[in-house]
């Protein structure tokens, strides 16, 4: 059994396809086959169904692939602390950032980040929380900034602040008459909230102790973005609930009010698999983040964190 073998099984499974599998590791289609093959006649059963198109893995060959995965991601660590000393900040690296830090966060940070580290390049992609945890998992991505926690034994949490959450309404909506919000002044029937899929809807589900459908004046309508509900809130009615980051352009200052203390907040961290070896790119990514947040968050002093897990 080889590294390259179990490399050839993990994408045959993920094309579905021996060329196309191929053409992914960079090699010639019978080079894939013959080492699939003699993979199979080492451990004396059947990976794939060839009978199948597109090519399946059979229902043992899937408990092999899933442990190959977790072969391939070990050896590229080991590899990666071979090549590049613990403290080494050059590389390319996958980022993960969840739609609703992403818009708020990354401007904050980024440019700062880069120019101080220019061997250093973020390849960024925005994912929501489930599919971030599995390309961790999968080595997809390298870390990930993201709500927290997670509480997987696989992946490694690092806290980096605690965003309050505030009430985003019309100026004359009756809420707005009051000082501080209490949770138990929001309106299941009244409230917006981002589509499923996303982890800020289950926080506010969770504020408002209610898994009550969206009624939203005669017409229902979903939405993965912040600023979408903002707009349709400004211009229409009812109110949304959002984190505090996504509330600090000028013009929106008359649509928010804080809750009470403890105010409700959610708690981004970093997060990467365990063996991700690059600590200091840890280090420095959480001090350069840390830095650069706004008051009203970097220095919360009354709060209590929602999670979102709980309501997959």
């Amino acid at each position: 059994m080889t590294l390259q073998q179990l490399k050839y099984i993990v994408a045959l499974e993920t094309h579905r396809h021996f060329q196309r599998a191929a053409e992914s590791c960079f090699v010639a289609q019978p080079t894939l086959t013959l080492q699939v093959q003699k993979l199979e006649e080492e451990l004396g059963i059947q990976i794939f169904d060839r009978t199948e198109f597109p090519i399946q893995a059979t229902d043992l060959g899937l408990k092999i692939i899933e442990q190959a995965k977790k072969a391939l991601y070990c050896a590229e660590a080991i590899y990666s602390i071979t090549k590049n000393e613990r403290d080494s900040l050059e590389g390319t690296f996958r980022l993960g950032v969840i739609p609703t830090v992403a818009p708020y966060l990354l401007p904050l940070f980024i440019k700062s980040f880069t120019e101080k580290h220019p061997n250093t390049h973020l390849e960024i992609r925005e994912m929501q929380s489930e599919r971030i945890i599995d390309a961790l998992k999968t080595n997809e991505l390298d870390l990930a900034i993201m709500a927290t926690p997670i509480e997987m034994e696989e992946l490694r949490e690092i806290p980096l602040y605690h965003e309050p959450f505030l009430l985003f309404a019309q100026p004359f909506h009756q809420l707005m008459s009051l000082k501080r919000i209490k949770a138990e002044n929001l309106k299941a029937d009244e409230i917006w909230i981002l589509d499923e899929g996303h982890c800020l809807r289950n926080q506010v589900l969770n504020l408002c102790d209610s898994n009550q459908g969206i009624d939203n004046q005669g017409f229902s309508f979903k939405s993965g973005s912040i600023e979408t509900l903002k707009n349709m809130i400004k211009y229409h009615s009812g109110y949304t609930i959002i984190p505090e980051l996504a509330a600090r352009l000028t013009d929106d200052k008359k649509f928010i009010r804080r809750f009470e203390d403890p105010q409700p907040s959610r708690e981004i961290g970093l997060v990467c698999h365990q063996n991700f070896a690059r600590q200091q790119l840890l280090i420095t990514l959480k001090e350069t983040i840390q830095s650069s947040l706004p008051e009203e968050v970097s220095q919360i002093k009354k709060y209590y964190s929602l999670k979102w897990r709980d309501r997959l």
